[in-house]
């Protein structure tokens, strides 16, 4: 941390980076680590190509973070909760030519991308490492920046219920409430509020699902179609993968999200969005990293440009023979 925490005191403008479709530790983290910067006084520019979900536009300073980066003198990028380069987007031509770059993960499918990086397997989210960097770079935590960090933890740890929640989830966490930190306020705006166009949504994600022969894996699918007929956005997809997921004897759920910027019918090639979900018993990182994509063991997503029956046949087969 301490090479890190030199390169910050000595740049000038800094670039925060986290992965398109971006959950609540890709935010939070992202957002944390913001309002840290800002702290020192370091001109600092918030970056995700991905339009920020609904349920985390509650977040301080959210309204900061640019979809659009100009080619500018950054001296630092700091890219957090990426696996890969490849997963902030198409800014990463941009990136790849910043003199510094640091890489801030927690996933076991990181490539060890950047010159410098920060890499705890072991940590519950990317916002527990951030809280670290936080706490050695001497920033004092105020509510705002504790407001990020326990949703990025409560986020990533499935509200405490997935395997990556450790100890110091719940040490973090009840610090950050200590900081006065609201978990009934974060709860509503992240679980307990859905818009009538996202419930629709919902309804035809629902409809679409498809079960294999097996009855071990489920696919959900959401079209542009469907986004267009419930007047919603893609970000509102977020979380939906889970009524899959959840369904009885299911091993693996995939969500296969057409891009809201494709051309064409989803009969032909256009590019779409994968995330998976395990149970555990199959490692859907490993998929995922086979199309550019990472994750966790139970978690994880890529892009990949097909046609809608490709990725569902491709999915029954890659997951039948692990």
């Amino acid at each position: 941390m301490d090479l890190i925490i030199r390169h910050i005191k000595n740049s000038r403008h800094i670039l925060v980076v986290s992965h398109t479709n971006p959950d609540g530790d890709a935010i939070g983290s992202l957002i944390a680590t913001g309002l840290s910067l800002k702290a020192l006084k370091k001109k600092t520019t918030l970056y995700n190509e991905t339009p920020i979900p609904a349920v985390y536009r509650f977040l301080p300073e959210v309204h900061h973070v640019v979809r659009k980066i100009e080619k500018t003198a950054y001296d630092l990028a700091i890219i957090l909760d990426c696996s890969n380069m490849d997963r902030i987007g198409k800014a990463v031509s941009v990136v790849k030519k910043i003199p510094m770059i640091i890489n801030i993960d927690h996933h076991i499918t990181n490539t060890n991308f950047g010159h410098v990086q920060l890499i705890d397997t072991s940590a519950c989210a990317t916002s527990e490492i951030v809280y670290w960097l936080i706490k050695q770079m001497g920033v004092p935590l105020d509510k705002f920046i504790a407001t990020a960090i326990y949703t990025g933890i409560l986020t990533d740890t499935g509200s405490f219920r997935f395997s990556n929640t450790n100890r110091a989830a719940f040490a973090i966490c009840q610090e950050m409430l200590d900081l006065g930190v609201d978990p009934y306020n974060i709860s509503q705006h992240v679980y307990g509020t859905y818009s009538l166009g996202r419930i629709k949504l919902l309804n035809l994600a629902l409809d679409s699902i498809e079960i294999s022969n097996s009855g071990k894996v489920s696919i959900m699918t959401l079209t542009k179609d469907m986004f267009i007929e419930t007047h919603t956005q893609p970000e509102d997809g977020d979380g939906l993968i889970n009524y899959a997921k959840r369904i009885e004897d299911i091993k693996v759920a995939a969500l296969i999200q057409e891009h809201h910027n494709g051309k064409g019918p989803s009969k032909n090639r256009n590019l779409y969005h994968v995330s998976l979900r395990s149970d555990g018993s199959i490692d859907v990182a490993a998929i995922a990293s086979m199309f550019g994509g990472g994750g966790h063991a139970s978690a994880a997503g890529f892009n990949i440009e097909s046609t809608l029956s490709e990725i569902k046949l491709m999915i029954l087969n890659l997951t039948n023979t692990m």
